[in-house]
């Protein structure tokens, strides 16, 4: 192995899993996934943390996760809206009995708008809002270059912005939610069809949804960009 340590990263998704080595520098060195299963999700991700481990073409000092929410502060158990096998689930303490390595767990678009600003396109930006729009929908917020987790650790949560009084029931049980119109499933269930094949007219009506949303998170917080 090289002498400079790097670190694992680990996504989890309610699409896919996913693992990579990265360098200090930002660089991805090393990945691999598998999609999310209905049920023995940790199974699955155990497998390939196992196996990008063991394969790592650096040595590896910690492990940064980006997990879908809610979880609680430090995710030490996280209950994904879109991971149904998971609830309560004690991702801390299985990764870290796993890898034996320190772990860094973070709402994946948390971890995301922290990527953006440490080597991606909110580089040198202080007020920034990183969005996550796949089989979920989720936010990170950098206030003055600081992440801002709330009081649980959910902070964010752009996708449970209302953008339909009254309209759609969401998985987290309100109506209405971006992620109600804006995700995969739900677009796929609202058309018939999936989200990849979705009509001009499907695509220009969810991003009015998602407009919306931005619009009234930057009208609260004052963002220079939205990634």
């Amino acid at each position: 192995m090289a002498e400079h340590n790097g670190f694992l990263a680990i996504d989890i998704g309610g699409t896919k899993l996913a693992t990579a080595i990265v360098a200090r520098d930002g660089a991805v060195v090393a990945r691999s996934q598998a999609p999310t299963p209905k049920t023995d999700v940790w199974a699955t991700l155990s497998s390939l943390i196992s196996q990008q481990l063991s394969s790592a073409p650096l040595a590896v000092s910690s492990v940064g996760v980006g997990c879908g929410g809610p979880m609680e502060l430090g995710g030490e158990h996280v209950s994904p809206l879109n991971i149904q096998d998971w609830r309560n689930f004690p991702l801390r303490r299985q990764v870290s009995e796993l890898t034996q390595l320190p772990v860094f767990i973070a709402n994946d678009a948390q971890a995301i708008v922290l990527g953006e600003s440490w080597c991606g396109a909110a580089q040198g930006k202080g007020d920034v809002l990183g969005m996550v729009v796949s089989t979920g929908v989720g936010g990170g917020i950098l206030s003055r270059g600081n992440l801002v987790v709330g009081r649980l650790g959910n902070a964010g949560h752009i996708g449970h912005i209302i953008v339909q009084p009254d309209g759609r029931l969401c998985a987290c049980g309100a109506q209405g939610c971006l992620e109600a119109y804006a995700s995969g499933p739900s677009i796929a269930n609202i058309t018939g069809a999936p989200a990849e094949a979705a009509s001009p007219e499907t695509v220009l009506a969810t991003g009015r949804y998602v407009g919306r949303a931005i619009a009234s998170a930057a009208a609260m917080l004052d963002f220079d960009l939205v990634v």
